[in-house]
């Protein structure tokens, strides 16, 4: 948690001290004589603090380390009021850290909920995050605050992102809002800003934001950088919808709060708290015993000292790890999205150089009200959601859909406008292959057919075909076994085949889904779809 008050530093450290006192006090820890240095708290507890001022500001900052056994490992809580005289706006800043750090090689960091002493500032601090207000429980956007919220959406000194929770038609706000909402966000305190959308205030909401709607129940998490009228900027913004919600509502508030704490996690600190020193193990000066006492207790805080480097070294080499996986997938998305912009450019220059060719020769031929008439739009009806999708799969006589419906009916918590566009226009290309496939005159598979002029009445690009996969993710037998899907036992004894051939739906989102089909065209004549979701683990997932 970063968040920052325009009170000065001296309150501010007052009030941030009781807090923690009250939080520490609760855990039934020793706070009776808490000092400068490390203070041993409760067995296997202790607590380092140290302050600091000057001519550029000052700090005070605590770190607790709480190793309850070896299998737990070490939780590790810091806490950081700080001030800095060069900042113009004159901010405190107060800074919430937990992370958990292993103690036995191999282990996994154990993730880390919202601390309670977060929850305590929050409600004890005028706490903010640009312009808005940061607090423990959610606010109600009323149809007059709704101005002010899309300032705060669009705010570009926003560093947390605002997760905003609509209500269902017909439903009580207030029970909604502390039945269900209050449990969605039961983590989410310190890595938000929470608001309710109240029904009054709904329609004037989603009319400004346009491509950013929330609705029905559902809650959307808003990213610094909100861009209302860019259209694809909605995929940074996940939707969850309310049967998710609903469905499972522990589950709904962790995942609500996952991609809060990976941002978290990765967002670079503010100049005023990325500049303080690093936090040494400091021993209070002992007043009494022999000096074979004292350089004992010099050695054990040299070895506490020499297992927190370990564990430091052991989660910075996590943190990296995790980073170069990131720069790894980002840079697969970026060369995928790249191959796709070429292949659209040449596709757009071909056609721009036809439709001038044609553009002359009607001229020529005296046609010059045909030649520069404006075109008649395509005659395809789209989707309007996923589930509508599944029930026109009768159109496509060719496909045959043989996958989990409540899988694909789920993205529509989370769909982006274009994925629907391009899923029925891969649908159809798939269908119109299908046919002629069937006839026997296809001169290949589909791939080779979205490169070819015969798919020119129902094109789809090439770059976002796939007919296999990774020989990794063949190998993989988890991996393998989420690409077993569904057919007739006409097409297969066991019911099951393969489908690595698959549609890349949608890049760049967390869901990135995917159409996995299996082309039966030779035999039954029939392409079989078995998977439209988001994307199956892979070896980057």
């Amino acid at each position: 948690m970063v968040v920052s008050t325009r009170q000065d530093f001296v309150t501010t450290s007052a009030h941030v001290e009781q807090q923690l006192y009250a939080w520490l006090e609760g855990k039934r820890y020793d706070t009776s004589a808490l000092d400068e240095g490390r203070n041993d708290i409760a067995p296997h507890v202790t607590l380092d603090q140290d302050s600091s001022s000057g001519q550029r500001g000052a700090y005070t900052r605590w770190r607790m380390r709480e190793t309850p056994s070896p299998q737990v490992g070490t939780w590790q809580s810091t806490l950081v009021v700080r001030a800095d005289l060069r900042d113009d706006q004159r901010r405190t800043w107060i800074q919430v850290d937990i992370e958990n750090r292993p103690s036995l090689p191999g282990r996994f960091p154990t993730p880390a909920n919202t601390p309670g002493i977060a929850r305590l500032l929050l409600d004890a601090l005028d706490a903010g995050d640009g312009l808005a207000q940061v607090k423990a429980k959610p606010t109600f956007i009323e149809p007059e605050d709704v101005p002010e919220v899309i300032e705060e959406l669009c705010d570009t000194e926003r560093r947390l992102p605002i997760v905003v929770a609509s209500v269902p038609y017909g439903v009580d706000a207030d029970g909604w809002a502390e039945g269900t909402v209050d449990q969605a966000f039961k983590h989410l305190p310190g890595l938000a800003t929470l608001y309710v959308l109240s029904p009054e205030a709904q329609p004037v909401f989603n009319e400004v934001l346009g491509f950013h709607p929330v609705f029905g129940g559902g809650i959307r998490t808003y990213f610094p950088g909100v861009d209302p009228e860019w259209k694809p900027d909605a995929q940074r913004h996940p939707v969850m919808s309310r049967r998710a919600i609903e469905a499972d509502i522990r589950k709904a508030g962790k995942i609500l709060a996952a991609l809060p704490q990976r941002q978290a996690q990765r967002h670079p600190l503010p100049e005023a708290l990325a500049s303080l020193p690093i936090l040494r193990t400091r021993p209070r000066p002992q007043t009494h015993g022999s000096e074979v006492e004292r350089l004992t207790s010099d050695n054990t805080t040299l070895r506490e000292m020499l297992d927190e480097a370990g564990e430091s070294e052991i989660a910075q080499a996590k943190r990296i790890s995790d980073l170069n996986s990131d720069l790894d997938t980002a840079d697969l998305t970026a060369d995928q999205l790249r191959g796709e912009n070429e292949e659209l450019y040449d596709q757009f220059q071909a056609a721009q150089r036809q439709v001038r060719f044609f553009q002359e020769r009607l001229t020529e031929a005296g046609q010059y009200e045909l030649a520069y008439a404006a075109p008649a739009a395509p005659d395809i009806t789209y989707p309007e959601t996923f589930s509508d999708l599944l029930d026109r799969f009768g159109e496509l006589p060719y496909l045959s859909f043989t996958g989990k419906e409540k899988t694909t009916r789920d993205l529509d918590s989370q769909s982006v406008d274009n994925w629907l566009q391009v899923a029925w226009d891969g649908l159809l290309a798939l269908n119109h292959f299908a046919e002629v496939s069937a006839k026997g005159e296809a001169s290949g598979d589909f791939l080779s057919w979205c490169k070819g002029e015969e798919s020119r009445s129902h094109p789809f690009p090439a770059a976002k075909v796939a007919m296999r996969e990774s020989d990794r993710v063949a190998q993989d037998d988890k991996m393998r076994k989420q690409r077993m899907l569904p057919v007739p036992e006409e097409v297969e004894e066991k019911r099951m085949v393969f489908m690595q051939a698959h549609l890349k739906i949608g890049l760049g989102n967390t869901v990135a889904p995917r159409l996995h089909f299996y082309d039966d065209t030779p035999r039954t004549g029939v392409v079989y779809v078995g998977y439209l979701g988001p994307h199956l683990r892979n070896t980057r997932t």
